[in-house]
């Protein structure tokens, strides 16, 4: 019978063991996407562009929407409002996708050699490719509006490392449970357009009336955004025990989500 390790270190030498695979799994992904268009990887940089451009519109224009601040511009509101996005974006990205991961690759399965386990790591590393370029896009907007950006962006990666980590645990979570359940991806999709709606991405928390912000912060997207914003647009560092939790809590998640992944992973050639 095979035996697939769960110790929490074996996440990082598989991660290491397959980097080169992993690089050229993520490097393909990123290029299907856009292959056959005729602007192809550009399209990775206009997107952002576009949805700044239309955030901008429909919120400062229609809507007359202001952050805590009526003397606020548009302009802001949307940098306030996208720094947010892109984070819920690169969840959902990957939370979306991982129920059917195993799914749309059967012939993996049978392939011993191959590691399973690091097909969320390429849906991972994707997205963080598609976010990195959304924060470039959202650094030349503030730089060009405003000035230089505040210096506490450089700990951005403090912040996203750890999200990262929970990202993975929960991916591993949902792409096993994909395989034996196939209403799951159905409803993670519903989960997710629920959590934009239940993350401060449109309205900060404090809109909330007091009694309901409580379970705002029960939405685990909502601390990152809120760390997210408070580094690139309010100069803010987050709070050092605060941080420390989260990275504690996401690499629990991260190392849960994996003997979770590597236990159920024997029955999946039963069930395809």
């Amino acid at each position: 019978m095979l035996h697939f390790p769960t110790s929490p270190f074996e996440i990082i030498k598989s991660v290491w063991r397959n980097r080169e695979l992993i690089y050229a799994s993520t490097k393909r992904e990123v290029l299907g996407r856009y292959r056959g268009s005729f602007l192809g990887l550009l399209w990775s940089l206009l997107t952002p562009i576009f949805m700044l451009a239309v955030y901008t519109f429909v919120f400062g224009e229609i809507f007359k929407a202001r952050w805590n601040d009526s003397n606020q511009s548009q302009a802001e509101f949307a940098l306030v409002l996208f720094a947010g996005l892109i984070v819920f974006n690169l969840f959902a990205e990957c939370i979306n996708r991982a129920p059917s991961l195993i799914l749309s690759n059967p012939n993996y399965v049978k392939k011993v050699v191959f590691p399973l386990e690091i097909l969320p790591c390429i849906t991972l590393c994707a997205a963080l490719y598609h976010a990195l370029i959304s924060f470039t896009v959202w650094l030349i907007a503030y730089t060009m509006l405003f000035g230089p950006p505040p210096l506490t962006v450089i700990y951005l990666p403090l912040v996203i490392l750890p999200f990262s980590l929970f990202i993975l645990g929960l991916g591993w979570i949902l792409t096993s449970l994909g395989v034996f359940l196939r209403d799951v991806s159905q409803l993670v999709n519903v989960i997710t357009t629920t959590l934009m709606f239940l993350s401060p991405i449109f309205y900060p928390a404090s809109a909330l009336p007091e009694a309901y912000r409580y379970f705002i912060y029960l939405n685990p997207l909502t601390f990152v955004i809120e760390m997210t914003r408070n580094l690139l647009y309010w100069g803010k560092l987050p709070e050092l025990g605060l941080l420390v939790t989260y990275w504690l809590a996401s690499s629990l998640i991260a190392w849960l989500g994996f003997v979770w992944f590597q236990k159920t992973r024997k029955g999946f050639a039963d069930v395809l």
